[in-house]
This record gives structure tokens, sequence and C-alpha cells, in this order.
């Protein structure tokens, strides 16, 4: 039984520290950042004797347990034959508020190294010494205390003592897991068409450390395809962790089903899915503050319990299951699931969690990343989602009001919130009579002086926790976001300047992500991007950031092309005609309708023309019943819209919803659930500045911009809802398409296979208008 355990300095440091009273300074509310160029700086003041980043580590066994500690300590200094262990941290707070114990956890990690470096060199004593920089003035200040080998030994097994129950449980479950991989067989009776190809590239890819973009058809099983080969990876040691990467609620509830399917085939598996913070939080408004949040307040007293709690009698951790122990402990459920995932064998969320510099899984350590993969599921929705995390944008009337609400109360933050309205008063100026501008140079001068706000709200903030300022909260991080924006902006970026009624808006436009998501990443021994249409698949190559060693596999569809039956209506949907396309729509399901029964579904590219034209069919004298999509409906609202779907109907059901949302992608209406989809439109995101930017970024290139911009990201929108239908070998169905660009050769060329084939493919007599 191997009852090793491999750990680091701040890890171990971490787990007992957030525990007890005692805040950690990794997680603190006070802003504090390891920076490499502070670091450096100081290291560089270093006498000729002494060493810096020196490798420690040290094997210490406790009860049944071996550990192997390891770190890197910033420094190792020799004052008169003294040995000086030197701890940096950069700090944003002003130096004269932080005395020699405010943050006890930094003193504990320079302990470990002190007590390490002690052992090795047969040291009777070691002195350990604190340095903080502040980040904005480079003002040093430093702490030293002298401790026994005696007293630092004590303090190791005090460190070992509180985390043995955690690592023990581990230790434990680590060989269930092993186990129960090595003896789990794949979950369903056969293979589909293709199935074992795709599985059996997934785990190649892993176990040879490279990444795989991989364009595999509805229905052929996706999930399970990477999940269970991922999972034998974990079995033969390969990888530790899995973390499956969403964009959607649906597909995180297909990840958890098929990890469920696979516990009932006796995986012993600890899966965690993580829910974004305003979702599961349990008070009305969040606001993490202690003294507005019971689950906050005392949140590191509890939370280590809580997690040894859940980790004993648990292993699918669901939003529901987290909930509940939240509850029963009195933590912050969006935290303690974030404390839960950490210890998981795999880890369910949405991309925000690997790819947005802002809420990205920070305390995953490198050394962790390099045994973990990612499942980076429906990647095709990567692509505009990565965009949007790597932009930023701010508002001249934030800053206006909090420049008048904060005169009197706080000359920082009036002073320099007043002086960023300047510089939007001044960019306003260069606007002219034009509504936009944009400009390819980043915006240096407002940095300077956000760099002042968010230095202000800060010190602000630590001095008044008690009775936060919601407004300059808000404020705060919108600056801090855009500063981090800033620090990754390179050609691929534009600033852009627009006028919005009486207010200024300024943006960190990110044209082309590809460059950010590879970096992103960068660590992990290996992802899998997937998806049903990762069409065209140079496109997609192109903006995920594809590398020559990485590998591609394209999987043809399982399924029969006579299992469904695709039909074109020709008619133009484009936006200048819309309103002569609703009687013409209307007719063409009228007519593809009449005297059938079942379920079907209609998308369009917007909303306003889906209701213009729910509205005209409303008025038809059909026994057809109609169900429609709302703007941001819940959880509970798109469950009732899916439930209507039932088998064996017995009248007619037709579904209005649109394009890119939440029905569109990601649901599954098996058999007799879904017998057709209309398709109105091809797709195409509505004109406009942004788009028109990125159009001429990719034509400057030397790519198609209009097709970057405009007609991949459309058509894959097509795909999607034309993918709802044909989900297993037993459906069956039709695909009616409505626009006259079908015809075109471009836009064929951009459809599946299976529905292209020539004998399918029926032209719809044009209806008279």
């Amino acid at each position: 039984m191997d009852n090793k355990i491999k750990i680091s300095v701040r890890s171990l440091v971490e787990y007992v520290y957030k525990s007890g009273s005692i805040e950690t300074g990794f997680r603190s509310a006070v802003p504090l950042s390891e920076g490499t160029r502070i670091h450096q700086r100081i290291q560089k003041l270093y006498g000729e004797e002494d060493q810096k980043e020196v490798y420690l580590q040290e094997a210490l066994t406790f009860y049944h347990l071996d550990f192997q500690l390891e770190g890197r300590c910033d420094g190792l200094l020799i004052r008169n034959e003294e040995h000086i262990i030197d701890e940096i941290k950069s700090v944003s707070l002003p130096l004269s508020e932080i005395d020699e114990f405010a943050y006890p956890v930094h003193w504990a990690q320079a302990k470990c190294y002190a007590f390490m470096y002690a052992k090795d060199h047969n040291l009777p004593e070691m002195r350990v010494q604190i340095t903080y920089v502040q980040s904005k003035t480079d003002e040093v200040k430093r702490f030293q205390q002298s401790y026994s080998f005696r007293e630092l030994e004590e303090f190791i097994l005090y460190l070992l003592e509180s985390y043995f129950p955690y690592a023990d449980l581990r230790v434990q479950h680590q060989q269930e897991l092993t186990k129960s991989i090595q003896e789990l067989a794949f979950p369903f009776p056969a293979y589909r068409n293709g199935q074992r190809k795709f599985a059996g590239a997934v785990y190649k890819t892993i176990a040879e450390e490279k990444n795989l973009f991989a364009n595999a058809p509805t229905g052929i099983g996706k999930t399970i395809s990477t999940l269970f080969p991922a999972l034998k990876a974990i079995g033969e040691g390969h990888i530790q962790r899995i973390i499956y990467a969403t964009a959607k609620t649906i597909t995180r509830q297909a990840a958890e089903g098929a990890v469920a399917i696979m516990g009932d085939g006796g995986l012993n598996l600890k899966s965690v899915t993580i829910t974004a913070k305003d979702k599961i939080c349990f008070k009305e408004e969040t606001n993490c503050q202690k003294d507005s949040c019971e689950f906050a307040n005392g949140y590191y007293d509890r939370i280590n319990h809580a997690v040894l709690d859940l980790l004993k009698k648990e292993n699918m951790i669901t939003r529901k299951t987290i909930e509940n122990y939240a509850m029963k402990h009195k933590v912050c459920p969006f935290e303690f699931s974030l404390d839960a995932a950490y210890a998981a064998d795999a880890i369910i969320g949405d991309y925000n969690y690997i790819f947005d510099p802002r809420v990205s899984l920070k305390r995953l350590l490198e050394e962790e990343k390099k045994k973990t993969a990612l499942l980076i599921d429906e990647a095709h929705n990567l692509v505009d989602r990565g965009r949007e995390m790597y932009s930023s944008s701010l508002e001249k009337s934030a800053f206006l009001q909090l420049s008048r609400s904060f005169k009197g109360r706080d000359k920082g933050i009036h002073t320099s919130a007043k002086q960023v309205n300047g510089i939007f008063i001044a960019l306003k100026k260069k606007c002219g009579e034009n509504q936009e501008v944009a400009e390819k140079d980043p915006p240096e001068e407002l940095f300077e002086v956000l760099e002042e706000f968010v230095q202000n709200a800060e010190n602000y903030l630590g001095q008044n926790r008690s009775n936060t300022d919601e407004e300059l909260l808000e404020v705060f991080f919108a600056a801090q976001n855009f500063i981090r924006i800033g620090k990754l902006y390179d050609e691929r970026f534009v600033t852009y300047i627009q006028k919005q009624r009486n207010d200024l808006i300024i943006k960190l436009f990110c044209l082309d992500p590809s460059n950010l998501l590879r970096k992103a990443r960068k660590g992990y021994k290996s992802a899998i991007f997937f998806s049903a249409t990762l069409m065209p698949l140079n496109y997609y190559l192109d903006m995920l950031g594809f590398q020559e060693e990485d590998y591609i596999v394209s999987v043809p569809s399982p399924f029969s092309k006579d299992q469904a039956k695709v039909y074109i209506q020709p008619l133009s949907t484009r936006y200048r005609d819309r309103e002569g396309s609703i009687e013409p729509i209307v007719s063409t399901i009228k007519d593809m309708l009449k005297g059938q029964k079942g379920n079907y579904l209609i998308f369009f590219p917007s909303y306003q023309y889906m209701e213009n034209v729910y509205e005209r069919f409303s008025h038809e004298e059909m026994h057809v019943h109609t169900i429609i999509q709302k703007t941001g409906m819940d959880e509970e609202e798109r469950e009732e819209f899916l439930d209507a779907f039932q088998p064996n109907a017995s009248g007619t059901l037709l579904g209005f919803a649109v394009m890119g949302g939440v029905f569109s992608e990601g649901i599954d209406l098996q058999g007799d659930r879904l017998n057709g989809v209309f398709v109105v439109g091809v797709g195409l995101p509505q004109i406009g500045f942004e788009r028109d930017m990125m159009k001429a970024y990719f034509q400057q290139q030397g790519k198609n911009g209009y097709d970057y911009a405009y007609t991949y990201p459309g058509m894959n929108k097509v795909l999607q809802a034309g993918g709802r239908l044909i989900r297993s070998e037993n459906d069956t169905g039709m695909i009616v398409l409505m626009d006259d660009r079908y015809v075109q050769a471009k836009y064929q060329a951009l459809l599946p296979d299976e529905w292209k084939d020539s004998i399918l493919f029926k032209k719809l007599k044009h209806p008279a208008r």
C-alpha cells in the first residue's frame, strides 16, 4: 500500500492556516501578490554568499504516512555565519498598516523552509526574515525572528497533525479510486461507430502529453467518449485530475450524468461541480463581507471540517450536495465548492475557471496542473467566450458619480476618480461627431490614473470592511480588471471609445483570443477540445490556438443519412427583407406540419424576428400547440419548456426558439421527443462596430475577414440547431433550412456531409408572397 504524500510547503501551510481564526495571506481580503519584478529587485540586493530561489525538500513520517515536503524559498542569506531564510511578500497596503505578525501564514511558510534547511545542514538554530515590499512605492519593511531547531520541528509536527486527517482520507481514497478505475468497464453494451476511435485518440493524447482538437458528430456520445478514457489515464497514473469545462449549465449536467452512470458501474470518483457565485449564494444580495453574511463570517474556522465531512460521505458532489453541506456547516457555498474542488478527482465547471484571468483556479499550483487534463466541451463556444473574457470596459458615469459621492468622505478616491473622469472628457472630445472611435494603441494615460484609483480604493475598502460601499466595490473590480486586461494587450487588441446617450464607454477589445487561450492552457498535462460543430476545422484550429505538435481527429457521423430528410426553402431572411419573409415562413410551417403529429422546434436569428413570426402564426387556424422561448428564463422555466416535448404525442407541438440560445445546444430530445427542426436564416451575427473591426483585422491577416467575423460563427449556430434532431440510432425526422443562401455552394460546403447528400436535398416550392 503506497502511503507516500508529496506536498508543497505552500499547500500545507495554506490548508492549516485557513482553519482557526487566522486568515491566510494567500486568500485574505487584503489584496496581496507575489510579483516577480519585486522579488527579483530584492534578490539583486543579496550579497555574494547569499542564494536565491533555493529548492528544499524533506522526508517526514507521521503515524503511518510518509510525507515529502518540498518548496522553494525566496532567499538564503549568510550574515556573520548566521543562516537566514528570507521570504519576500509584495503588498498593496501601506506598510504602516502591517505589523510584525499581521500575517502568521507568512511566518509559517518561512519556518517550514527554515526547518528543512536546518535539518539538512544540522543547524541548531535559524533566523527567519519576512521582507514586505509596497507594490506601488517599492518601500521595504523587514521583520526577523530566531527559532531553535526544536521549535521548528515542533511547529512542523503541529502542521502535520492538523493536515493528517485530510491526508489520510486522500491516501485511502486514491487507492480505492485506482482500483475502481482499473476494474471499470465501458458503461454501454457497445461503442457506437467512431466512438472507440475517438476515445482511443483521447487516451493517446493524454498519455503522450499532447493536445487534441476533435470534431465528433452529434449523437456519438462525446461526454462519455472523453471522460471514460481520461479516467483510464488516471488509473494508469498518467494524470491525477480531470477538469471538464463547459459553456452552459445543460452540458455540465450531461457530464454529471456520465459520472453518475460510471458510478453505478463501480467507479469511486470524487467529482465536484462548481456553480457561479450569484446562482449558488444563499443571500438575496451577494455581499461577501463577514459583517453582512453569516456564511462568510468565520468561514475559515469551519471550512476544513466541512470539506472533510463532505469528502468522507459523498462522491458525486453536485450543486445540491454543496448547498446541503454548506448550510449544515454554515459556510459560503461558492467558496466551499472551490475548496472541495481542489480536493476532487474531477472538476466540472464553466470555461471561466480555466481561461478567465479574473476567476481561474489560481490555487491550482503548477505542479498540480502538470497532472491535470482539460476536457473542453462544445469548444466552438470558446472563441466568442474567450474574446469576452479577454476584453474589458469602463463607463465614464461610474467615475463621475464616485468623484461626487466621495467628496468630503475620502480625498484619495475623490481626486483619483475625478482624474479618471477628466480623461474620459478628453476622450469624448477626441470622438467629435463620431459615435465610435477605435485606436490600435492602449490608453496608457488612463492606466496610470486607474492604478492610483485602485490603490486609493484598496486602502479605503481595507479600512472600512464593516461598511462596504457597493458602488465603490463594483467600480474597483471593473478598474482592476481593466488594468489586468491592459497587461495582456498586444497587436490582437484594439481600444475603442463609444458614446452611449449621455455616457461614454472605453473598451479594450480582444479581436483574436487564440494566443491568450493557448497561454491559459499552458502548464496542463493535456487539453482535449471537442465539439460536434468544429467546422470549418481550419477556422477553429486557428481561433483556439492550435500548434503544429497538437493532434487532430475528425469522426464521421455514426448515423445513417436516411434518418433525416433535409429541405431548403429559398427565401431571403436578410434584415431588410424580414418583414416580407414572415408570410412565406408561416406558409412553409403550415405546409410541412399539415397532417403531421409530433414535436418540432423552429429557430430564429433574433428574439424580435421570432416574436414577429410567432405573433403571425398564432392567428392561423391550425391544431398546433405553440410555446416560445423568453429572454432570461431561469432553470425551472427552461425545464418546463423542454418537458413539453414528450414522446408519442397525440397532437402537434411547435417550440419557437433562438439560434445560439439555451435550446439550440446541449439539449437531448431523443427518440420521438423531437420530430423536426426548422432553421430560419444562416445565423449571422448582427452587423456592428465590433464585428466590422474583427472583419478588418482578419482581412489584414490575410484571411477572409467577413467569414471569420460573420459567416463561420453564424453557420455554427445553424449546425448546432439542426443537430438537435438526430441524437441516436433510432431518431428520424426532417430539417428545414429557410434561406436562399443555402442554395449557394459556399453555404452548402459548410453543412455536414450527411445533410449534403443530393438525394435527400429537396428544394421546396417558393410560396407566393
